[in-house]
């Protein structure tokens, strides 16, 4: 009776008539979904691998508060190759048809590579507030702090996805059935009990890290724009630049993560709640999609990262700072003519 209980998962998914028999989505739903996972992946394949390319070839971006953004890159491809490749092909296909041991080994590698790359973003926070504020007074980032920070992102995902491996929760097929993640559907006190830590220790507390940080972070900022403002008149132009990509960086968190959480939650609290797989659909593959958006708002924000990733993508052009150079001239130009009709009018008696 044990080995029927073992087996029996193993030929569920196995049998690849009853799962494409069963229809959850019009063909041309799965077709669409395969469409926008390929485009996703192919971005953020060419995104994330040039950031990993141009901070091995040029040496100023080798300091340690890059680390974690390529940490973030390699954990983002993580997802992508191990997840976001595999979707595309479940849903060219129709159905999930990796068998039970690739559900597993999708819904672990989607969940270990995602929670690093959540835990990354809150440890990129937290390495800004040391680096602006420096809340430890004197004290300097060191390699060593920044690699303690990505050490512990990835300990820390991987000590809350394996238990499913062992028994404490499980991998199960998601939405339309073409992907997996944790079960968040099971009603069994164990399984929730293990997705109700999971929920508080690898999105809440990650969330909170990144509130509190970005928080500290734009206090500081406006204590010191008032002192400008005291001493030399003028308002500094930082807090406001600053003010938007913290913005950004929240806003695109909430929005690949919150809806995620929030629906993997509510199953929690109302068991047996019946949810549409379409609708259910949604959130899973917005997380996805952060693998798109992480560079573009950490890396590509960065001057750093601009001066050397942009005339990589374009063979060794920078039209952005062409374009900078050209409205420089024309302010340069607009105020010597603004001088010298200044110098040729004659003053009032």
């Amino acid at each position: 009776m044990a080995q029927e209980d073992i087996l029996q998962p193993l030929m569920n998914f196995s049998n690849g008539e009853s799962q494409a028999g069963k229809v959850l989505m019009p063909r041309i739903g799965y077709t669409i979904l395969a469409i926008i996972m390929a485009i996703f992946c192919t971005a953020s394949l060419i995104l994330n691998v040039t950031v990993i390319v141009v901070t091995i070839k040029y040496r100023h971006l080798k300091c340690p508060i890059n680390y974690s953004l390529v940490n973030l890159a390699v954990a983002d491809l993580g997802v992508t190759i191990l997840g976001g490749l595999l979707t595309v092909e479940t849903n060219a296909v129709g159905y999930f048809n990796l068998g039970r041991i690739g559900c597993v080994i999708e819904g672990f590698a989607v969940a270990f590579f995602g929670i690093a790359a959540l835990c990354t973003i809150a440890v990129i926070a937290v390495d800004r507030v040391f680096v602006v504020c420096k809340p430890m007074g004197t004290l300097t980032f060191t390699p060593r702090q920044a690699l303690a920070g990505i050490a512990v992102s990835w300990i820390w995902s991987l000590i809350w996805n394996t238990p499913p491996l062992f028994g404490w929760g499980s991998y199960q097929l998601e939405g339309v059935e073409t992907s997996c993640a944790p079960d968040w559907y099971s009603t069994d006190p164990v399984n929730m009990s293990y997705i109700i830590s999971y929920f508080s220790f690898c999105f809440a507390i990650p969330f909170l890290i990144i509130i509190v940080s970005y928080g500290y972070l734009m206090w500081t900022l406006r204590q010191v724009a008032k002192l400008g403002v005291a001493v030399g008149g003028t308002t500094s132009k930082a807090e406001a630049q600053v003010s938007r990509m913290v913005l950004v960086m929240i806003m695109a968190f909430l929005i690949c993560w919150l809806p995620y959480a929030t629906f993997a939650m509510t199953l929690v609290a109302n068991p047996g709640m019946y949810i549409d797989p379409v609708i259910a659909t949604v959130p899973m593959y917005l997380t996805k999609t952060s693998t798109v958006y992480n560079p573009i708002i950490y890396i590509f924000m960065n001057k750093q990262f601009q001066e050397c990733v942009i005339p990589f993508l374009c063979c060794g052009r920078n039209p952005w700072a062409i374009k900078k150079s050209a409205s420089a001239d024309e302010a340069l130009s607009a105020n010597t003519s603004k001088s010298s009709s200044r110098k040729g009018q004659v003053s009032p008696a």
